[in-house]
């Protein structure tokens, strides 16, 4: 199984799994996403102090809420039940250098790791001087399971 497999079968157990909260935020434009265990007052929790009602979804058993409600429902789901699974869009970014590129000879010293060295190519690469460039990899999902720290 490679990485991308193993990324999106664990994505699918998360969403499918009904004991954890999860919120999955897409970034700018949409709305937040969120599944929460089964009780009655759901709608007036996940709601709090705030004027807008989430909206329940019934095809996809999620609510929709504000994306500016992401960092109070992480913290409230921390505090009622311990653990929130957060799936969010990230970039690898990656460091190299114009000097491991244009190299000569096999010895890399770079965070490359030998991946670039010698490639004689910039493609994609913003340079920032001699000894360092960087670039971002194509936006993927991260999901992390969340914990409440304990209590001293």
């Amino acid at each position: 199984m490679n990485d991308f497999t193993a990324e999106l079968a664990k994505l699918k157990w998360v969403l499918s799994q009904t004991a954890v909260p999860v919120a999955v935020r897409l970034g700018k434009g949409y709305k937040l996403s969120v599944k929460v265990p089964y009780s009655s007052d759901n709608r007036t929790w996940l709601q709090g102090e705030k004027r807008t009602k989430p909206k329940w979804l019934p095809n996809e058993k999620r609510w929709e809420l504000p994306s500016a409600w992401f960092n109070d429902f992480v913290d409230r789901a921390l505090r009622r039940y311990r653990k929130v699974y957060v799936v969010q869009p990230y970039r690898e970014q990656e460091i190299c250098a114009p000097a491991c590129m244009n190299a000569q000879g096999h010895e890399c010293q770079c965070s490359c790791m030998g991946a670039n060295h010698g490639s004689g190519s910039s493609g994609g690469w913003f340079v920032v001087s001699d000894t360092f460039a960087t670039r971002w990899d194509s936006q993927h999902l991260a999901c992390r399971l969340m914990m409440a720290k304990r209590s001293p």
